[in-house]
């Protein structure tokens, strides 16, 4: 099982809670990013396309505190850029810990060894690593050699202290579905609590525009890997989302479900657009245009999204919104289902075409376009 049981319950109580009360919606998991700057640049990544004085901007803790409580959620993402670059994380970390919420701190680990001492295990605080697959593949896929084995460094290193770790991992066109399995089997090896998976969003900053799934694609890729599963292998999110990748089921966006606060303030509508900004949650929730988003609204830069943010939340919406639903959610969890497919395994079995035969270094500019934050009272 790759979620603890205290924080499904904790998850479980909270859903069934807003549901009671009539809520038709609530957020799931706060997504705080505290900064922009990272010390990598990815050629997937459309979160550092920024320009540097903007890239220098970052939120107190205060701030953190204020938008987890106003929020709400029982869960609190902390993406980026790259939170370990952060003067006062651990501050931030402490505080959010104290408010009880449960805590992934999305890191790419590669300064990690040398920051562990700044935090303390607790079952509020997961160290949740970005590693794209095996070596060779992550260090390509992140546009630096070296990143892979630095990384592991630190998962030993965090793992060796107690502290609760998974991985996350963004999948794009090309994958090698043997070299992914191969890299499940790697990590569960390893020790990680838990593994999380979604396919990569085409952010419009993204050097590499090339490489994004449509749709088919993602299923086909996701029913190649994820079929014929070994009982080993512990995913740290919803059953009935892995099944949506595979294209077993079908569910709607769910923007709110993962709301975005960041140096701009609240991001409307979504993790991964950037229409707007709200000054306070509600209304990011009273005036965001939610029709126009999603698969079924016909917006364009919705047509091929099937990423965790927008879809996890509704996946869990369905766990607790039906006796199916949750009875489904049970027997995924507990019995682990290992979703038998022969042409799956047949296609395992094709050789792939390797989209890199050396690792190529991509060059980032700093230099593009952004919104300017208006009284966000940032830190500099």
């Amino acid at each position: 099982m790759g979620v603890p049981i205290s924080q499904m319950w904790t998850v479980a109580s909270y859903v069934l809670g807003q549901r009671l009360r009539g809520r038709k919606r609530y957020p799931l998991v706060l997504m705080l990013e505290p900064l922009f700057r990272c010390n990598l640049a990815c050629a997937g990544c459309g979160k550092i396309q920024y320009p540097p004085h903007i890239l220098k901007m970052q939120l107190t803790p205060e701030q953190c505190f204020k938008a987890a409580e106003e929020c709400g959620a029982p869960m609190v993402s902390i993406p980026g850029g790259e939170p370990l670059l952060h003067p006062q994380i651990k501050e931030i970390v402490a505080g959010l810990v104290a408010r009880k919420k449960y805590i992934y701190l999305c890191t790419n680990a590669l300064l990690l060894s040398k920051k562990i001492d700044l935090f303390t295990p607790s079952k509020y605080l997961t160290f949740s690593v970005h590693l794209d697959g095996q070596e060779e593949h992550h260090d390509f896929s992140v546009c630096r050699e070296g990143t892979y084995e630095t990384a592991i460094d630190g998962i030993k290193a965090a793992l060796k202290r107690g502290f609760r770790v998974t991985t996350n991992t963004t999948l794009f066109d090309g994958a090698d579905p043997v070299s992914v399995r191969k890299f499940f089997d790697e990590m569960m090896t390893l020790g990680v609590e838990g593994m999380m998976l979604s396919p990569g969003y085409s952010y419009d900053k993204a050097p590499d525009q090339q490489h994004f799934l449509a749709r088919a694609k993602t299923r086909n890729l996701f029913t190649t890997i994820l079929s014929n599963r070994s009982s080993r292998w512990r995913f740290n999110q919803s059953p009935l989302f892995l099944e949506f990748l595979m294209g077993n089921r079908h569910y709607t966006c769910t923007p709110w479900g993962m709301p975005t606060y960041n140096i701009y303030g609240w991001q409307k509508p979504c993790y991964l657009l950037q229409d707007g900004y709200a000054e306070t949650f509600q209304e990011l929730i009273d005036s965001t245009e939610w029709q126009k988003y999603g698969t079924e609204s016909g917006n364009p830069k919705c047509a091929n999204c099937m990423v965790h943010s927008g879809y996890e939340a509704s996946a869990v919406n369905d766990t607790f919104g039906s006796l199916g639903g949750f009875l489904r959610t049970i027997k995924a969890t507990i019995f682990s289902k290992n979703y038998p497919n022969s042409e799956a395994l047949e296609a395992l079995n094709q050789p792939m075409v390797p989209l890199h035969k050396k690792l190529v270094p991509v060059s980032v500019s700093a230099g593009g376009k952004a919104p300017q934050p208006e009284n966000t009272g940032a830190g500099v």
